[in-house]
């Protein structure tokens, strides 16, 4: 089972993280080490549901969390051929023109890869967030998975105070389907 998470890159050396099997950086230098923090903590979300996976960290954010669309696009076409078939590709960040994307999101559900974005956005799983679940379920609602907005908790940093919004519920999606389909890989 693979995963490919498009952000901000990842601090592969945060006690969260569990490794980083690969990478790509599509901005700034050729690393995919994250400056910003945001995709580490995606990461360490799914990471927390789905340990056994294999991940890349796929870096479109520098300095900011935005990029263009070129960038994007480049970055989904090497996660799709990283992933190959089936897997994950998370996508925690909206899109302003999600239907310039539609021939990718095509290309790799063809593939059997899930790409799992927020409501709003382009993708096979779209997931919104319910600040009343708890972070190890999701429930589907006219067809949107529903998951907590919370990242992964921090020793003697109260939850309030934490990171928090809808990236978070994709990436949680993303970690509790990938538990999900690991465990049926097995059984």
């Amino acid at each position: 089972m693979r995963i490919a998470v498009v952000d901000s890159g990842v601090n592969p050396s945060h006690p969260h993280i569990v490794r980083v099997d690969d990478g790509a950086s599509f901005c700034g230098d050729a690393t995919h080490l994250d400056y910003l923090g945001h995709g580490t903590a995606v990461m360490a979300a799914i990471q927390e549901k789905a340990p056994h996976a294999e991940y890349a960290a796929v870096r479109i954010f520098h300095r900011a969390l935005r990029t263009d669309l070129a960038t994007l696009e480049a970055a989904l076409e090497w996660s799709i051929d990283w992933v190959r078939d089936g897997g994950f590709i998370n996508l925690s960040l909206g899109v302003r023109h999600p239907g310039a994307l539609s021939d990718l999101v095509a290309r790799a559900t063809s593939r059997g890869i899930a790409l799992v974005t927020a409501v709003g956005g382009v993708g096979s799983i779209l997931a919104d967030a319910d600040a009343t679940l708890a972070r190890d379920r999701y429930e589907v609602r006219d067809g949107i998975y529903f998951a907590a907005p919370f990242p992964r908790p921090i020793p003697g940093l109260p939850p309030e105070r934490n990171l928090s919004g809808v990236s978070f519920a994709v990436a949680n999606v993303t970690g509790l389907l990938a538990r999900e389909a690991l465990r049926r890989s097995r059984a």
